[in-house]
């Protein structure tokens, strides 16, 4: 279809109605007297800054007047604006409809206010002086209005109060203001002697009074005429030439102001000659009759458009009873400073009331309301349309007035909607409302007991009566008060009391299908095909989807929408509607359809091309074309990145995918119809999978349930930051659009080459419908771009997330794996873990056929690289153990050595995961499986000395002394070695269980070993009472290990004396100056046989004896030779331990005979106490061994 032939506009209201409250500035001129403030009606305007075509700079204000209110609203649509709106009451001065004029000049945005009574100026500070820095990063600044309690209101320099003489017309509401080049603030007002008069304020910075200026002359030559002509004949102002409407059009060092006045005649001054250059009779222009010459041109507008190649238009609406006619003119200029009118076009409107119009050098768009009070709205290109056809624009319903309370509702739950007040929360709203209305319940009841069916119905009518209220509240703040056209980038928006829409232009399909009747049959065919055969075709169409989506009333809308909800073919119940449609056929519409399908030349061509016309699908070529490139330009950056503009983007969005799965419901209801028929025409896939697609976005645009939570931060996935701060309600499309698809389309209208948007000069209707057209495709399905399922996982969506996927199984066949994948991340966080390995293993199979899919298996910086599936089960694994699911991991992992049979490298990674997680979770068995299984020789040990260390801590070490060890024998007893010689003695117990570990397979010769090294060691380094007693109880479980074995083979090899030191990984030996000691190359061997070892474990005993006897003797005696044993054995008195000794190590006894000997002779010499101290030593020995008596003998 031909890119250029949209003609309809559609109407997207802007969310958050109501302007948020702030403490408004309140100001009473002094000296005047009060006014009621219903005695204007409100009106509203706008402003666009004169950079708002530039890049960066699509920011505008907007203002609503209420009485002796006005408020006061700063959009952008680049920027989210913190403080944004004000409201400002002058209090008994109500302000003139269209009395708010603003102006900007280099440092300052000028407010210029005109009420009954008074005239203002307000001063505000430009964005381009708010913002010095050309770089704007933040997604959020302080707007103009942030300020403006600052703004010196009260300052008599920057108000006037209108002068009694001449006085405001009061049959005139118009004005105009403006600042003249040397900063004069002027308003023009009309006078109620006629004609005009101007006020002039002095600049803000300049000393000065107020002057006034009266506009009462027709010509320069007149000025010579007054005073002897009759005031007929010389054209004096008076009550017939007040101005109804006031238009200026500022010069450098001038100002023309255009009158359109009740005389039905159009005035031109010049302010700065104070003449009047120029008087048209506008009825010249328009069929007329005596009553209308004669009456008073009170609902005329005029209108100006300036143009710098065209220059200045002037559109004329002259109202006349039950008919309206719009000219248009263009100023033309002559010789001596003379000027006239070019008449442009005429055109003829229908009889809705005139609200508002506007202009631009081509066409007119205008503002309606009809005999129902409905909105319409509608424009014309006045140069290029000679039928005098206008164009509609589709807007927003009002709501419905009924509300349907079920029985099983509360009637006091209504609807919350787009409308919100601000200086409430809503549960105290709630509260409030709930309070009023059981108030007004409770009035109105007399009797004092009621059946619940009569309480239920009175509850029912008091509740509807306040929805019927809220209602009319949403209708009058709904309803538009003006048009805005923003001259600089054609932008059009309806201003409301509440809030404001963005008009958009329509897509041909939607032009067609929206189209009434009347204008459906006068489109022109060339506009939509160049065959014009195919035209027509096309049209006959969509005229037969009407006649069936006219039929379909809301319960048959439902079996189709249900239908795509619970996943059933849309084919059935396409056919089932239809049933229904011809069982309810009343007006014969079956035939009506019939007869157009005949006009149809070629059905199956024309039902294909309008399929493709809304089927978003793109290759993959220029999926990847969409990267947003890095260096985006600040500018480009910020470009659509706030809120409203999200908004505007996806209420677009929204509203196409409504209108076209409406006309896919349609034609496949026609395809049925056709097949009952017999035409050979069978029912289009297209058709299927394009309403499907359209339902899923039209679904996601609109759902806005969302769930700000923790983003769960995964190196795996694209990085997303969540805004700190979301004005406003969002949907889910809109939260995408902003945190991701917006920098590609930017990217891809601005920055790729050979771009129609290339230039740095915004067009709105260009520029809305290039976004939506790329933003499309990136939410279709059908598409390789899966930025949009990313997007719901980086922001927590998963109930979101899960309903999308669920919707697309059955029939969207593009990354199923990646859907896949994202089911099972959304089971992990719901907590339902198997079924996430499930989803997990089934997108297993696409990866290397899927972008998404490509993208997260993508090897990170030093991983070694594997086959992608590898890499594919190497994220997943990574994802399940940062959750904490080890039984989920060892699943995944076993799959995963399948597919890894070639990859030993990669096998030995899964082995040890799962040897990992299995011993984490006290699977033993399974570990030590895994471990054996391990074809790594180096992972194998490691997993070996985890397994040791880990059943050591758990005091599992029956499973550690069982397991076979097939191969593994060696490292075993190495690793438990390694871990006795580096661990305290008396904390850890690696000795007993490597002794266990030996006598567990009978290999006592080395139990033995090992437990005389650990005897050895306890003398040697823990010398306490319970290191001895250990130690002696180590050397018999050595004698009794070499006692099972036959007497040739009960040996063995004593210990190094430095093995506890030299063990593998301690720390070198050095000397005094730090050079590492160099190790002995030889050492002794010393074989020790059973007798040894019962000699050592009589000297361990004895010395346990000793220190039981004297505990300090244990620091001494817990490593000492039998020589010093018994010299320690002698002085402790413990002759009888000291001969036994003696006696095994074959020494000599005259110590012991020495010290008895000393001893005895400190008796005779010590006197009473030292025989009696004697007697303690005297009991640990054997009396009858050491004293001969008579008896003995």
């Amino acid at each position: 279809m031909q890119a250029g032939a949209s003609r309809c506009r559609r109407w997207i209201p802007l969310k958050g109605g109501i302007v948020p409250s702030r403490a408004g500035l309140v100001f009473v001129p002094p000296g005047i007297a009060p006014l009621p403030a219903g005695r204007y009606s409100g009106s509203a305007g706008g402003f666009c800054y004169q950079e708002s075509a530039q890049l960066g700079a699509a920011t505008r204000n907007r203002w609503v007047t209420s009485g002796d209110t006005v408020e006061l609203v700063e959009e952008s649509l680049d920027v989210n604006l913190l403080n944004n709106a004000v409201r400002l009451r002058i209090q008994g001065c109500p302000l003139l409809p269209g009395g708010v004029h603003l102006c900007e000049v280099q440092s300052h945005l000028v407010v210029l206010l005109v009420t009954a009574q008074t005239v203002h100026r307000l001063l505000l500070p430009h964005p381009a002086r708010l913002y010095r820095s050309e770089l704007i990063t933040e997604s959020q600044v302080q707007s103009v209005f942030t300020d403006i309690s600052k703004i010196h209101i009260r300052d008599p320099s920057n108000y006037y109060v209108i002068p009694s003489v001449p006085g405001l017309a009061p049959n005139s509401v118009a004005s105009a203001a403006w600042l003249s080049s040397d900063g004069e603030a002027l308003f023009a007002l009309p006078s109620a002697s006629g004609g005009i008069f101007v006020l002039k304020l002095p600049p803000p910075d300049a000393p000065g009074s107020v002057s006034m200026v009266e506009l009462k002359q027709s010509s320069v030559v007149q000025r010579f005429l007054t005073g002897w002509m009759p005031t007929a004949i010389r054209g004096d102002g008076g009550p017939s030439d007040v101005p109804v409407s006031l238009s200026v059009h500022c010069l450098d060092h001038d100002a023309f102001l255009f009158a359109l006045c009740q005389d039905h005649k159009l005035r031109m001054w010049s302010y700065k000659d104070q003449m009047c250059l120029m008087v048209a009779d506008l009825l010249e222009f328009m069929p007329v009759s005596r009553d209308l010459r004669l009456a008073a041109g009170t609902g005329h507008r005029l209108r100006l458009a300036f143009s710098q190649s065209l220059g200045l238009y002037l559109a004329v609406y002259m109202h006349a009873p039950k008919r309206g006619q719009f000219c248009v003119f263009q100023l033309v200029s002559t010789e001596s400073n003379r000027y006239s009118l070019d008449h442009i076009s005429s055109l003829f409107s229908s009889q809705e009331t005139l609200v508002d119009f506007a202009l631009t050098s081509a066409e007119i768009w205008a503002l309606w309301h009809n005999e129902e009070s409905q909105t319409v709205v509608k424009y014309i290109n006045f140069e290029q349309n000679v039928a005098g056809q206008w164009n509609q624009v589709f807007v927003q319903p009002l709501p419905e007035e009924e509300v349907t309370v079920r029985q099983d509702q509360d009637p006091r739950i209504f609807s919350q909607g787009s409308e919100r007040h601000m200086d409430l929360t809503w549960d105290e709203l709630r509260k409030e409302v709930t309070s009023a209305v059981e108030n007004e319940f409770q009035g109105s009841v007399t009797e004092y007991e009621c059946s619940p069916e009569e309480f239920w119905q009175l509850q029912v009518e008091f509740w509807s009566k306040f929805y019927a209220c809220c209602l009319q509240y949403q209708e009058a703040l709904s309803r538009p008060l003006a048009l805005h056209l923003n001259p600089y980038t054609s932008m059009v928006c309806l201003l409301k009391k509440g809030s404001m829409s963005f008009l958009v232009p329509c897509s041909l399909v939607d032009h067609l299908y929206l189209l009434s009747n009347e204008h459906l049959l006068t489109e022109d065919d060339a506009a939509i095909f160049e065959d014009l055969e195919m035209s027509r075709d096309v049209v006959c169409l969509v005229q037969c989807l009407r006649l069936i989506g006219e039929s379909i009333s809301m319960e048959m809308a439902f079996i189709m929408e249900m239908a795509c909800s619970r996943l059933q073919p849309p084919e059935k119940a396409a056919e089932q509607i239809l049933e229904d449609l011809i069982a309810n056929d009343t007006e014969n519409v079956m035939e009506d359809i019939h007869s157009k399908l005949q006009e149809i030349r070629n059905p199956i061509h024309a039902i294909g091309l309008l399929i493709r016309e809304m089927d978003y699908e793109t290759d993959a070529d220029m999926e990847r074309g969409e990267t947003p490139h890095r260096a985006l330009h600040m500018s480009l950056s910020q470009l659509f990145g706030s809120s409203t503009a999200a908004h505007v983007v996806c209420g677009g969005v929204a509203k196409i995918c409504t209108v076209r799965f409406l006309l896919c419901r349609d034609l496949l209801i026609l395809q049925q119809l056709l097949l009952r028929l017999g035409d050979p025409v069978s029912t289009a896939p297209g058709a299927t999978a394009t309403l499907l697609g359209l339902g899923n976005c039209w679904c996601r645009a609109e759902e806005s349930n969302l769930q700000h939570l923790s983003v769960l931060e995964l190196a795996d996935t694209t990085a997303l930051t969540l805004h700190k701060l979301v004005s406003g309600p969002q949907t889910i499309v809109e939260l995408f659009f902003q945190e991701v698809a917006r920098k590609h389309i930017i990217s891809r209208l601005f920055l790729q080459p050979n771009t129609s948007l290339a230039e740095t000069s915004l067009n709105w209707p260009h520029l809305i419908t290039s976004i939506v057209a790329d933003f499309l495709p990136l939410l279709w399905p059908s598409n390789p771009s899966f930025l949009f399922p990313e997007c719901l996982m980086g922001n927590c969506q998963y109930t979101q997330l899960q309903e999308y996927i669920r919707l697309l199984q059955p029939w969207c066949h593009v990354n199923m794996g990646s859907c896949c994948f994202m089911m099972g991340r959304c089971y992990l966080v719901m907590g339902e873990g198997h079924k996430a390995l499930d989803c997990f293993c089934q997108a297993a199979s696409e990866v290397g056929r899927e972008e998404f899919l490509d993208r997260l298996i993508q090897p990170e910086e030093g991983e070694v690289v594997s086959t992608p599936r590898l890499q594919y089960y190497n994220k997943v694994l990574r994802l399940l153990e940062m959750l904490g699911l080890p039984e989920l991991v060892i699943q995944l992992a076993t799959l995963a050595i399948m597919e890894s049979a070639d990859d030993w490298r990669s096998q030995a990674t899964l082995r040890t995961c799962i040897f990992k997680h299995h011993l984490d979770l006290g699977h033993n068995s399974e570990a030590y499986v895994a471990l054996t299984q391990n074809p790594d020789p180096g992972r194998q040990l490691d997993c070996l000395r985890q397994l040791v260390v880990v059943l050591c801590e758990r005091s599992q070490l029956q499973d550690l002394v069982e397991f076979p060890y097939v191969n593994l024998h060696n490292e075993v007893v190495g690793i438990i070695e390694s871990h006795a010689r580096a661990v305290d003695l008396m904390t850890h117990n690696y000795y007993e269980l490597l002794y266990a570990f030996h006598v567990y397979r009978h290999n006592y010769r080395k139990a033995g070993t090992v437990m005389f090294e650990y005897g050895m060691r306890l003398g040697r380094e823990v010398r306490t009472l319970r290191g001895l007693q250990k130690q002696g109880n180590c050397f018999l479980a050595a004698i009794n290990c070499l006692r099972l074995i036959r007497p040739e083979y009960a040996w063995i090899v004593q210990p190094a004396s430095g093995a506890v030191y030299e063990r593998p990984g301690a720390s070198p030996k050095r000397s005094h100056d730090g050079e590492c000691m160099a190790v002995p190359t030889t050492r002794q061997v010393e074989i020790l046989e059973l007798e040894d070892l019962e000699r050592e474990c009589l000297l361990a005993r004895i010395r346990l004896t000793l220190v039981e006897h004297d505990v300090s003797a244990a620091a001494v005696a817990g490593n000492s030779t039998p020589e010093e044993t018994v010299s320690l054995l002698v002085r402790a008195g413990l002759f009888d331990s000291a001969i036994t000794l003696c006696q095994t190590f074959k020494l000599p006894l005259t110590p012991i005979f020495e010290g008895l000997t000393f001893k005895c002779i400190k008796l005779q010499l010590g006197g009473e106490a030292a025989q009696a101290k004697a007697w303690d030593w005297l009991a640990a020995n054997q009396l009858s061994a050491l004293v001969t008596t008579k008896e003995s003998r």
